[in-house]
């Protein structure tokens, strides 16, 4: 373990990130974000795929992918190339430091570099290995190739997203990458613990399909206790009523009665006191069996006053309502910003990007304010410096002709 003197939980942590593109980054950003510290290993003269990725910035930013410095801040880069013993005797190194390793190759590739579980777990007892992949270490799918869209398909979000009758529809975001990169966090935190029992690393293995089904929650239940296959419904919820986007006069806000006792105050809300005693509409059961007419009453009411008087008449009266904001109106809301969601990192002189902070918050200690994200091969000479010893130095420091 490596105490840098960087604040946050997972300070003194330290993570070598082999990992690229969306799902393996986002898992060490949220690490990095909470202290530990991250050298990301990248391909001599590509780097990570998602330099390639835009949005692009103007120079002189560099990296100019806003979406590689999106996910990669706070991170420190060197280049290497695992299959040049010059290169693996750096990567040997640094391993040799490392508190956990997080991969997201294709299952099989770290085994062909020597880098297989089981040989490390041996050289290295105490690391710990995560490993992010679109179908996980085993079953018939492992070696398949994978990208958000396909894992959302294959795992019944897509399928469940959309309108009613409507085609199939991807999640705004790449859920898929998403998931598998937070539980990626969560199996890594719970190695970290395991281990300080133990003295013993353990292989995480996350699969990006998996994660998706893990989040299926109400669908497998109603799949399995209704008998029929949920179908995409909107911004309905399948179980409770009223819940989702309702029209007003100038457009559409959110209402959620979760329960009885809500609905009754929504109806005081809306001054439409009878709904509560209709059969239809007493009790949750009923109004999901009704939904199409509960909706034309309410929004009958609602087409009355704007979403700004409305959002003020139901939050007066304790109702779970709220505007749909677009990117823009996040960023400008006056929530947000006044509980820091949003960092400015600095990019290049006079240029910041903001950025969404992790959303965990822990008592009595400042969060994390990370570097921005780095160029390619950045790092080189301090990280050599710091792991490799004086006399191998020169030698080292000394690229191989992939970097150059």
């Amino acid at each position: 373990m490596t105490d840098t003197g960087s604040r946050g939980p997972l300070a003194g942590l330290l993570i070598l990130d082999l990992t690229r593109v969306l799902a393996g980054p986002y898992c060490t950003l949220n690490l990095a974000d909470l202290g530990a510290r991250v050298i990301k290993v990248e391909l001599p003269g590509s780097g990570d795929d998602a330099r390639q990725i835009g949005p692009f910035m103007e120079p002189p930013i560099d990296p100019a992918s806003a979406y590689f410095s999106s996910i990669n801040r706070g991170k420190e880069s060197i280049a290497l190339n695992l299959k040049d013993q010059h290169d693996r005797s750096i990567f040997n190194e640094l391993l040799s430091s490392a508190d956990v390793l997080v991969e997201n190759f294709t299952p099989g590739t770290m085994a062909k570099l020597g880098y297989s579980w089981e040989e490390l777990h041996v050289r290295q007892p105490a690391l710990i290995m995560a490993s992010i992949s679109g179908f996980g270490q085993s079953g018939p799918y492992s070696a398949l190739p994978a990208y958000d869209i396909v894992v959302q398909a294959m795992g019944g979000i897509l399928s469940l997203t959309g309108e009613k009758d409507r085609p199939p529809t991807r999640v705004g975001v790449s859920i898929g990458d998403l998931a598998a990169g937070l539980f990626g966090v969560v199996g890594i935190q719970a190695a970290l613990i395991d281990r300080a029992r133990t003295g013993l690393g353990r292989h995480v293995d996350v699969a990006m399909l998996d994660a998706q089904v893990a989040l299926l929650e109400n669908a497998l239940a109603r799949y399995q206790v209704e008998g029929q296959v949920p179908k995409p419904i909107g911004s309905r919820h399948p179980s409770i009523t009223p819940f989702g986007a309702f029209n007003a006069r100038d457009a559409s806000l959110v209402i959620a009665a979760g329960n009885d006792a809500v609905f009754g105050r929504m109806c005081d809300a809306l001054d439409l006191p009878g709904l509560p005693s209709d059969v239809r509409f007493s009790s949750n059961r009923a109004r999901c069996q009704h939904e199409p007419q509960l909706r034309y009453i309410l929004e009958e009411k609602l087409a009355q006053k704007d979403i700004l008087e409305w959002l003020e008449i139901l939050r007066t009266h304790g109702i779970p309502c709220g505007p749909i904001n677009d990117v823009a109106a996040v960023m400008e809301d006056e929530h947000l910003n006044a509980r820091g969601v949003f960092l400015d990192v600095p990019l290049a002189p006079g240029y910041a990007m903001k950025m969404a902070r992790t959303p965990v918050r822990l008592s009595g200690e400042a969060r994390v304010r990370p570097s921005p994200p780095p160029r390619l091969d950045e790092n080189r000479e301090a990280i050599l410096a710091e792991f490799i010893g004086r006399e191998r130095r020169a030698y080292f420091l000394t690229p191989t002709p992939q970097h150059s």
